[in-house]
């Protein structure tokens, strides 16, 4: 690959990316080994890593605001990042260029523990380098840590395979969807998670690789064997030791049906947890899905949710409850909504609204079409528990969306509004009624 012709984008002031440290919402100093999960229930069955944002312990530390606090809903800021007033503080790594990337820069390297000695690489687009660009792709494609680029001007079209082989990049504009019009403030959310999750953001990052080139279910196979693998892992462990339990209360009708011709609607409906998707939720949604997949002369299935929130995701009380990671990567094969949804095809038009957390997006992603209201938010927060998207996130919204805007979200955990997630393609259709 030659370089672009032209000017090469200076990405502002390198050095004003490295200092400071802003706390991730997991402060990696609280992050000590812990008990591992309780092992007496076979309950890690709720999709999708997301605490209930109702639970104190996940709204005080900041890990998990409430769908409906300032922190959550706020739209994506996204200041020049090449300002060094907006970095004041971060344990971002020194950017390194292309000539350091062909050599090696980015290779995994683990220390005695096995734990990976850099795990995160920041790559310095503005560089006048792009003479090493197909050497650092090569080197790119063996076992890399996470790699964000970084720049402040527009990229080029002849910068695309560079972008493709990067975990995400932050620009104010590139080719194709492998760039996110991110922020300092991005990158440093970025730095804090991977510090705080080195294992769970190493596995995201070659997970994504592989279900964007997978089928549905070979994707889904692959995401449940990385997020059962890491619910041994210490990462999860130390975050479940300090998050603790409530009792899971059982709702009466977690799942409303209704037929009217030949359209089901199915309603989440447990508002008071934010229709968050526990067991009970489950198991009754995979049983409404299963009326129609057993009716062909239902035309058409309509997912919606009760209350203030479409759906918070996984039920943070269930977490980490299997007998065992082989009991959970079974049990999350066979209950799998994802795969319902899939198998429906062009039937399922998910209309969603407030909190799209967790499993709240990652669910609605393998519907055919997806409407939002305006106040509707989509954020991935699990690297912040030690764990990756586990409700088929890593599969539906990267064939939405792509891997590197993926990453972005699921490395950041912050959340996108309605207008962007339509410009990115995570929704269809933006609606001003009711869902």
């Amino acid at each position: 690959m030659s370089g672009p012709s032209g000017p090469v984008p200076h990405p502002g002031d390198p050095a004003a990316i490295t200092s400071g440290a802003v706390p991730h919402p997991d402060d990696p100093a609280a992050i000590t080994s812990g008990p591992a999960p309780h092992p007496d229930a076979p309950a890690e069955t709720a999709s999708g890593a997301v605490p209930h944002p109702d639970d104190p312990a996940a709204t005080a530390s900041g890990a998990v605001p409430h769908p409906d606090g300032p922190a959550a809903i706020t739209s994506r800021a996204v200041p020049h990042p090449g300002d060094p007033a907006a970095i004041t503080s971060g344990a971002v790594p020194h950017p390194v260029g292309l000539a350091e990337i062909a050599s090696g820069a980015a290779a995994l390297t683990l220390d005695a523990a096995g734990a990976p000695r850099h795990p995160l690489v920041v790559v310095d687009l503005g560089r006048n380098e792009w003479r090493h660009a197909e050497a650092a792709i090569e080197a790119l494609r063996g076992r890399t840590v996470v790699t964000v680029g970084i720049a402040d001007r527009p990229l080029p079209v002849a910068a695309a395979p560079l972008l493709e082989a990067l975990t995400c990049t932050l620009a104010p504009g590139g080719p194709g969807g492998a760039w996110v019009a991110g922020s300092p403030v991005d990158l440093k959310a970025i730095a804090a998670t991977v510090a705080a999750a080195p294992r769970a953001a190493l596995t995201l990052a070659g997970l994504l690789d592989l279900t964007a080139r997978a089928s549905v279910t070979d994707g889904l196979t692959a995401e449940s064997l990385a997020y059962s693998m890491l619910l041994a892992a210490p990462e999860f462990a130390a975050w479940r030791a300090r998050t603790p339990r409530r009792p899971i209360p059982e709702p009466a009708d977690p799942v409303l049906l209704d037929r009217t011709g030949d359209v089901l609607t199915l309603t989440l409906n447990v508002p008071e947890r934010h229709n968050a998707f526990g067991r009970a939720v489950r198991d009754a949604l995979l049983n409404g899905l299963a009326v129609a997949e057993h009716d062909p002369s239902i035309r058409e299935v309509v997912l919606r949710g009760n209350g203030r929130s479409f759906c918070s995701g996984g039920d943070l009380d269930e977490f980490g409850t299997a007998t065992d990671p082989v009991a959970a990567h079974l049990v999350r094969l066979r209950q799998s909504a994802a795969a319902a949804i899939h198998r429906l095809g062009d039937r399922v038009r998910v209309e969603v609204h407030g909190a799209c957390i967790g499993a709240g997006v990652e669910i609605p992603s393998f519907a055919a079409r997806i409407r939002a209201r305006p106040d509707a938010r989509f954020r991935l927060p699990e690297l912040g528990m030690g764990l990756v998207p586990g409700a088929g996130g890593t599969v539906g919204i990267t064939h939405r969306i792509g891997r590197w805007r993926t990453a972005y979200l699921a490395l950041t955990g912050q959340p996108i509004d309605a207008a962007t997630a339509l410009e990115w393609g995570l929704i269809d259709e933006l609606t001003d009624g009711e869902p």
